[in-house]
């Protein structure tokens, strides 16, 4: 997959194969995430999409799945929410379970958008992987999207055994603002005395509100997450821009001691990257057990591309490797 040497200048050392995906992703001529109101930025062309292209033009062979799928009502208050579970084939019982929050700023994308991430988890593990999606702004504001995620959880704890997971070996894991979310939900459960998750995984997330951090000033024009777009994405969340600082949204200011045991996974070539970093060093402070792994080259949303980015295949063979110790114990 070879490319013109037309790197950007926000990111002149991302690596040939992430830059074959955003320079497609760009190549559709959608117009720009932060000029259109939500229902009209659900309707542009995701890395995922950009991926599948890829795939396809360069005639890269993909293995057959080894999921099964089935989707799932999930009753939460005011409503309902779809999950997707993904059960691997051939897989003996009871198997343990990882719940996983997508990503998209609380704003955009759904569970298909991030189902290579999903999938990828399932089969690598031998896990049940349940996907949840959650009502999202501006139609739903903070903190609905947090009380859902929750709510999946405790039902994931109650329903499991149905679906042959193991109700006490469940896991955590979540990208961008799915990872904010994912944290969210292991403090709510230590809050209200719910079974803590085994561990929780958390890629590039969402956690602090601190537009002029390093790597925010460093990539503020990277592809395919902006400065502007983070922006956008927070006004059509919260109520109003000065609950950025809610310690739910910046996880740096949140009350940390007693959460499971934590796996950041960084990108190098995103906004988000000192805040995943600034985590890390604040759970460590309340002593939690964290490990971090940053991946150079790379863009913000690069988890779910393994079929074409060979980081990707590896984080997610690092991440996989982390749960699975943890359904060891």
């Amino acid at each position: 997959m070879a490319h013109d040497p037309g790197e950007p200048d926000w990111a002149p050392d991302i690596n040939d194969a992430k830059w074959v995906v955003v320079e497609k992703l760009q190549s559709y001529g959608d117009r720009p995430i932060e000029t259109l109101t939500a229902p009209e930025a659900r309707k542009n062309h995701t890395p995922a999409d950009a991926v599948k292209d890829v795939v396809q033009e360069h005639h890269i062979p993909m293995p057959v799945s080894q999921v099964d799928t089935v989707g799932k009502e999930i009753p939460v208050t005011g409503g309902g929410i779809h999950a997707r579970i993904y059960t691997p084939k051939n897989a003996g019982s009871p198997m343990p379970v990882i719940v996983y929050y997508h990503g998209g700023g609380w704003v955009i994308a759904d569970i298909n958008t991030y189902d290579a991430s999903a999938r990828g988890l399932a089969e690598k593990t031998g896990a049940i992987v349940v996907s949840v999606h959650y009502r999202q702004g501006p139609e739903h504001k903070f903190p609905t999207a947090h009380h859902d995620v929750f709510a999946a959880y405790q039902w994931v704890l109650q329903h499991a055994a149905s679906w042959r997971g193991d109700p006490k070996k469940v896991a955590l894991a979540g990208e961008s603002a799915g990872g904010n979310l994912a944290c969210n939900v292991s403090i709510m459960a230590r809050d209200k005395g719910i079974q803590s998750p085994l561990c929780q995984v958390l890629v590039y997330p969402v956690a602090n509100n601190d537009m002029n951090s390093v790597s925010y000033q460093k990539y503020a024009n990277a592809k395919p997450l902006s400065k502007s777009i983070v922006a956008w994405m927070v006004k059509n969340y919260l109520p109003d821009i000065s609950m950025s600082g809610d310690p739910r949204i910046a996880l740096v200011k949140a009350d940390l001691k007693g959460l499971p045991p934590t796996t950041i996974i960084g990108a190098e070539i995103d906004p988000l990257m000192t805040e995943g970093e600034m985590l890390r060093d604040k759970l460590k402070e309340a002593g939690v057990a964290t490990d971090y792994k940053l991946y150079n080259g790379v863009t913000h949303e690069f988890f779910g591309m393994a079929a074409v980015v060979p980081e990707a295949k590896d984080a997610q063979n690092y991440a996989s490797g982390v749960l699975k110790k943890a359904f060891r114990k």
